[in-house]
C-alpha cells in the first residue's frame, strides 16, 4: 500500500522567514504580510491543496548574534519587522473549512493563565482547527527585552515548560466538565457551578488557584506541536507532542532523528506513530525539469548569503562572522538550538564536510532544511524516497517566494502525488486532531495531558 504524504506550509508574519534576500524578487509578495488579504488568499490556496495546515513561526527578539549586533538582521529583514501570528488565525479560519492552524508561542514570556484563554478562544472560533507550537525560546535578545540578562540554560527551559504545560492541561482538561454549560432558560442557570472546578496549582514557577475562564472548546487542548530535536527536546515531545517538526540536511540524518523520536514516544508509553513528524523542505518546481532549474538559478540571484549567516548565527548561538568562510563547522556547544549542531556533526561523521561558506550557500534558500529542484514528477519521486527511507510522515514546506512556491506545489507536485495514490484527495472530517490522527477530537488516553482531565483529578 502506498504511504500517504502530508504537507504543512511554513510561514511567518514577516518578510524574510527562511530564505534570505528573496523579498527582493519581483514575484515575491511577502512584503504584503501586513495585509489580511495575503493571509486569507494563502489559506484558500493551501486548502485547495489539502495541506494539513499552515504553521506560523514567531520570535520576540532580533537575531543579534551575527557580528554582535542586530544591524545585519534589520538590514536584511531577517524576521524583523515581525507581527503577532495569533491575530491572523481568525481571518484565515473565516475563509476556510478544513485547514489547520499551528501558531507559535513561547513558554518563557507569558503567564499560562491568559494564554489558556487565548487558545481556547481560537479553538472555538476555528471549530477546533488550532494547534500550538510550544517553543521555549532561543534568542538572548528576547530574554533581555523581557528584563532578563539571558535566557535559561537549554534544559532548564524545558523544565520550566513542563510546569507551564501542566498548568495548561489542568485548565483545559480538568477545570470544566463537558456538560457544565446547561443554558437553562427556565431556571436562569447558564453554567452549573458544581461542574466547574478550581485547579489549585502551586508549583515552582506558577501559582494558579482558580478556574479556567473559558468553557471547553472542541478540542479542549489544542493540538500540541513541537520543534525541538535535541535530547531534552525529544524527551519533552515524547510526552506532549502530537505533531513534531524537524530539520535535517540529509536523509541519513533525518532517518536517525525520526527513529529517536519514535523510540522516545514508545518509551513514554505512547504509540510510535502517535505524533506526525514533518521535516523542513523547500521545493522549487515547474512544468519541466529545465524550467525548474531556470527558476532556481533565477532565485539564486536574489539570495543573501550574509542574511543566511544572520539566521544561522541566531539558530546556532554562534557568531559566524568570526569564522573564515572556508572553516569547517566543528564540535561546537550551543545554548540555542542544539539539534542544529548535532545535525552538522552527524553529517560530517558521514563524510560530508560542512564549512561556513556551505552554511551560507545552502541556507540562503530554505534555511535549515534542504532544497530540491525538479518537475512535478521528479519532486514526487524524491518525496516518496524520503518517506520510504526515513519513516517521516510528511514535509513542513518553506518557501523561496510567496505565494509562488506554494502555488507551484499545488499546480505541479500535488496532482502527481495524487495520481500515485500518495496524497489525500480530501480532508478527514472533524477537528485538526482528528484530521491528523483519525482518533477523535480530544487528547488520547496515553497522552500526558489526559491525566489532568475531569475524572482524574487525584493527580492535582
Amino acid at each position: 500500500m502506498t504511504r500517504q504524504i502530508r504537507f504543512n506550509a511554513f510561514d511567518m508574519n514577516c518578510v524574510a522567514h527562511q530564505s534570505s534576500g528573496m523579498w527582493r524578487h519581483p514575484d515575491d509578495r511577502s512584503a504584503n504580510y501586513k495585509d489580511l488579504s495575503y493571509w486569507t488568499e494563502l489559506a484558500k490556496l493551501l486548502e485547495r491543496g489539502t495541506f494539513d495546515g499552515i504553521f506560523i513561526a514567531d520570535v520576540l527578539g532580533t537575531y543579534d548574534v551575527y557580528g554582535g549586533t542586530n544591524e545585519a538582521a534589520i538590514r536584511h529583514g531577517a524576521q524583523v519587522p515581525v507581527g503577532d501570528p495569533v491575530l491572523l488565525i481568525s481571518a484565515m479560519a473565516a475563509v476556510t473549512e478544513n485547514l489547520g492552524f499551528g501558531v507559535t508561542a513561547g513558554t518563557a514570556y507569558e503567564h499560562p493563565y491568559p494564554f489558556a484563554r487565548r487558545m481556547s478562544t481560537l479553538d472555538h472560533l476555528t471549530k477546533g482547527r488550532v494547534g500550538w507550537n510550544v517553543v521555549t525560546g532561543y534568542l538572548p535578545s528576547a530574554a533581555r527585552n523581557m528584563g532578563n540578562e539571558d535566557q535559561l540554560e537549554h534544559d532548564d527551559r524545558y523544565d520550566h515548560a513542563d510546569e507551564y504545560l501542566e498548568v495548561l492541561y489542568k485548565l483545559w482538561e480538568g477545570s470544566w466538565e463537558d456538560d457544565a454549560v446547561i443554558r437553562d432558560r427556565e431556571t436562569g442557570v447558564f453554567t452549573d457551578p458544581a461542574k466547574v472546578h478550581e485547579i489549585g496549582h502551586k508549583g515552582k514557577h506558577f501559582t494558579v488557584p482558580g478556574i479556567h475562564i473559558s468553557e471547553p472548546s472542541p478540542q479542549r487542548t489544542p493540538v500540541i506541536y513541537q520543534a525541538g530535536a535535541s535530547s531534552r527536546g525529544i524527551a519533552f515531545a515524547a510526552g506532549n507532542a502530537e505533531a513534531i517538526f524537524v530539520a535535517a540536511p540529509t536523509k541519513a540524518v533525518l532517518k536517525s532523528t525520526v527513529s529517536k523520536i519514535r523510540d522516545a514516544l514508545e518509551a513514554a508509553g505512547r504509540d510510535r506513530y502517535s505524533a506526525r513528524i514533518y521535516t523542513l523542505l523547500t521545493i522549487i518546481t515547474d512544468e519541466t525539469p529545465e524550467k525548474a532549474q531556470a527558476k532556481h538559478e533565477d532565485f539564486l540571484q536574489y539570495a543573501s548569503h550574509e542574511g543566511a549567516l544572520v539566521f544561522m548565527s541566531g539558530w546556532m548561538g554562534i557568531d559566524l562572522s568570526q569564522y573564515d568562510l572556508d572553516e569547517p563547522v566543528g564540535n561546537v556547544k550551543s545554548n540555542a538550538i542544539q539539534s542544529i549542531i548535532a545535525n552538522y556533526e552527524e553529517s560530517a561523521a558521514l563524510g560530508e564536510k560542512f564549512t561556513v561558506r556551505d552554511i551560507a550557500r545552502l541556507g540562503a534558500i530554505g534555511g535549515l532544511g534542504p532544497t530540491i529542484v525538479g518537475s512535478g514528477s521528479q519532486i514526487a519521486d524524491q518525496l516518496q524516497e524520503w518517506v520510504e527511507e526515513t519513516d517521516v510522515d510528511g514535509f513542513n514546506l518553506a518557501y523561496a517566494i510567496t505565494p509562488g512556491t506554494f502555488e507551484d506545489i499545488v499546480e505541479f507536485v500535488i496532482p502527481e502525488l495524487r495520481k500515485r495514490g500518495a496524497y489525500p484527495d480530501s480532508y478527514v472530517e472533524g477537528t485538526l486532531r482528528n484530521k491528523l490522527h483519525g482518533k477523535g477530537d480530544r487528547l488520547p488516553a496515553d497522552h500526558t495531558g489526559a491525566q489532568y482531565r475531569v475524572g482524574a483529578r487525584a493527580v492535582f
